[in-house]
């Protein structure tokens, strides 16, 4: 059989000792009317397909790329190891969209809603002691998706996002294992660090018949082992005090394992989780990290790849997709609409990408599809929450399900609501967003979404929006039809919490989106009590081309504007309203070109810079100058736009058009900050 995502799917549970992946090739049967039942697939010609696992239907990768098929069946044989000979056996789903029902010999086992989720049944009874047995999984992936969450999956009848909608993601879409237990087990670990970020704390569940009494050791990276029994009922809290503590952050994205093993009367249980040191907080209008101020660099993802969809075609392709990222110069990664397989957060841990993490959305309002969108919070916490790369969690997108009307309607202000203090119940140590880029109603971050196809209409709306306190802003809905956005449902001013755009962009094409993100960015970092942004988006995706690399991850030509510039510690804001790509500004008849430049530094000390300048060829790249050529020095303090600096030099004779590099050179004469301003006659 086929091996494919061979990794052990769920690092941040890890029973990897005693684990077994039932992804590859499958056995696949259409059912076109839902109308089979198990019976009915008892023979082989009943199962005219075959696809991979774990491959949506709809995908090249599955190899069945069927369209618009509500329900389908899986079948394959399994076979247990003989060295779990007395051991509970459990089937674990990483997502199946939307609906599955799962038979072992035809017994079923047991039934899951909910198409981001993972879940898992035991199936020793099932199997009744036999080592190999047949295991059948029915899928129902409705078509009409409105009441259902969905994220980016498109619906038939559409959503009212159906512009952004993608190719839907049907059938099994993450791993399938089955993994090995004793009776008594460890159920869930979950981590947290101490306030004061010196120690680690275990909230371990227990479940089984002799949990109480049993004895638990719990050990970290480098500390002693602690040991503790069980009560008779309600998780284990056990405290690690941590040596000399190491944080996590972007720039020493430090983990600490934690062993937990549990030995009881039927046996030994051991699993492994990770965690990093680091706090994440509000303080008024700042976001904190470890307790120094954090500027959000972000970036949208939305986790699509071009022939396996919602589903990672391996799992280096997690790997590159947060490397480019960081490549591009941002800190942050907002998953979008989507639960991402774990393993893209065991990575992100590890190499130091800060996450905004949010569930999948639905697309109209019913009670019924909040409680579906409500159901997904408690799992998201539960598998994600020990993650040190997660510092934002999500919840609603742009009243996506909310009918885009909360504003006007109590019930789906209460519905933001509801699931804000549901999210907050679970996890008080991350800041929520309740209802992202638009109307809000109960958030520890007030963000907003403007997109706009110039520089110069994105610096008004900004403008607007943080230094005249508008309190509301235009959103374009298509066709025409612009609406004005309150940012506070009761109109009040977004004041005493952190502010940041979540979402952003302009240009129809990349040379367009990269002259952009160039001035738009930098006329965020004018604004100093912003906290951040989020740039759509990382990479193409099917119809949609707003991305800094093509679909297949390739660099797209952004006009010689580099996103890594624009994304720095240390940027340079400029004071030009660009007129378009390739001629940002037109000079008369004596050829100068003369305005301000500013410097914005979020580092944690101030800077000496010397603004250096340098002609180069129409939309070419910069030679750096020699040391200590430049203007005058500016002294420049963290999260406060320097002064202005005056630049005034004459386009080269015999040009017509030329590009002005602008250099913020350190005392040591090294780089620091670099843009560049197009100059051209009139």
């Amino acid at each position: 059989m086929t091996s494919v995502r061979p990794e052990y799917p769920r690092p941040h549970f890890d029973r990897s000792h005693a684990w077994q992946s039932l992804n590859g090739t499958w056995d696949f049967a259409p059912d076109p009317r839902g109308t089979a039942l198990p019976e009915d697939l008892a023979h082989d010609t009943r199962w005219p397909q075959r696809i991979t696992v774990p491959f949506a239907w709809e995908t090249e990768a599955s190899g069945v790329a069927t369209h618009w098929l509500e329900h389908g069946w899986y079948r394959r044989t399994l076979t247990v190891p003989a060295a779990w000979q007395g051991l509970r056996v459990v089937l674990h789903f990483g997502a199946v969209h939307h609906h599955a029902r799962v038979w072992v010999d035809g017994t079923e086992v047991g039934e899951h809603e909910g198409g981001y989720t993972p879940f898992e049944f035991d199936i020793t009874d099932a199997l009744a002691g036999r080592t190999t047995a047949t295991l059948l999984v029915h899928v129902h992936a409705p078509i009409d998706k409105r009441e259902i969450v969905h994220g980016k999956q498109r619906s038939i009848p559409r959503d009212d996002y159906d512009d952004c909608a993608f190719t839907p993601t049907s059938g099994i879409w993450q791993p399938v294992w089955l993994e090995a237990r004793p009776a008594t087990h460890i159920a869930s670990v979950a981590l947290a660090p101490s306030r004061d970020l010196d120690a680690i704390t275990a909230d371990v569940t227990l479940d089984g018949p002799h949990a109480a009494g049993s004895r638990l050791t719990v050990q970290a990276t480098g500390g002693e082992p602690v040991t503790v029994e069980a009560p008779a009922a309600g998780p284990v809290r056990v405290t690690l005090p941590v040596a000399a503590p190491r944080l996590w952050s972007p720039t020493d994205p430090y983990l600490y394992d934690v062993t937990v093993t549990l030995d009881s009367a039927d046996g030994a249980d051991r699993v492994g989780a990770a965690t990093g040191l680091r706090r994440i907080e509000v303080s008024g209008d700042t976001l904190l990290l470890n307790g120094e101020r954090l500027y959000v660099r972000g970036v949208l993802d939305q986790g699509y790849w071009p022939r396996t969809g919602l589903t990672a075609p391996d799992d280096e392709a997690f790997i590159t997709d947060l490397e480019l990222a960081r490549e591009a110069g941002f800190n942050l990664v907002r998953k979008h609409l989507k639960l991402e397989d774990p393993r893209f957060l065991h990575h992100a841990d590890r190499l130091g990408m800060l996450v905004w993490a949010e569930p999948a959305s639905t697309g109209v309002y019913s009670e019924q599809a909040a409680a579906r969108f409500d159901a997904q919070i408690e799992p998201m916490v539960a598998r994600d929450g020990n993650h040190p790369s997660i510092v934002i969690w999500g919840l609603y997108n742009e009243e996506w399900g909310l009918d885009w009307d909360v504003p006007g309607d109590p019930a789906k202000q209460q519905a933001v609501r509801r699931a804000y203090d549901l999210l907050k119940s679970l996890d008080a140590t991350r800041p929520v967003v309740d209802n992202s880029g638009w109307t809000h109603v109960a958030t520890d971050l007030v963000d907003w979404h403007i997109y706009d196809e110039t520089p110069a209409g994105w610096s008004a709306k900004v403008r607007a929006l943080l230094a005249d306190g508008e309190t509301s802003f235009p959103v374009g809905l298509g066709g025409g039809r612009v609406v004005r956005k309150l940012v506070m449902a009761d109109g009040s001013p977004a004041v005493g919490v952190p502010n940041l755009n979540s979402e952003f962009g302009g240009g129809k094409t990349s040379v367009e989106r990269g002259w952009n993100q160039r001035w738009q960015t930098q006329e965020l970092r004018r604004h100093d009590g912003l906290s951040g942004y989020v740039w759509t988006e990382l990479y193409d995706i099917e119809h949609e081309m707003a991305g800094i690399y093509a679909f297949d991850r390739t660099l797209k030509d952004g006009g010689s504007n580099p996103a890594a510039h624009a994304n720095a510690d240390t940027v340079l804001v400029v004071d030009v309203e660009p007129v378009a790509p390739g001629r940002d500004l037109l000079v008369g008849s004596d050829r100068t070109a003369a305005f301000d430049v500013h410097v914005s530094h979020h580092g944690p000390e101030p800077v000496e810079v010397t603004l250096a300048t340098v002609w180069g060829p129409q939309l070419g790249s910069a030679d750096d100058p020699a040391p200590g050529t430049g203007h005058t020095p500016v002294t420049v303090h963290p999260y406060q736009l320097s002064e202005p600096v005056h630049v005034s030099e004459s386009l080269p004779d015999g040009l017509g058009a030329a590009r002005l590099h602008l250099l913020a050179l350190a005392e040591d004469g090294h780089v620091i900050a670099r843009t560049c301003v197009d100059v051209a006659d009139r």
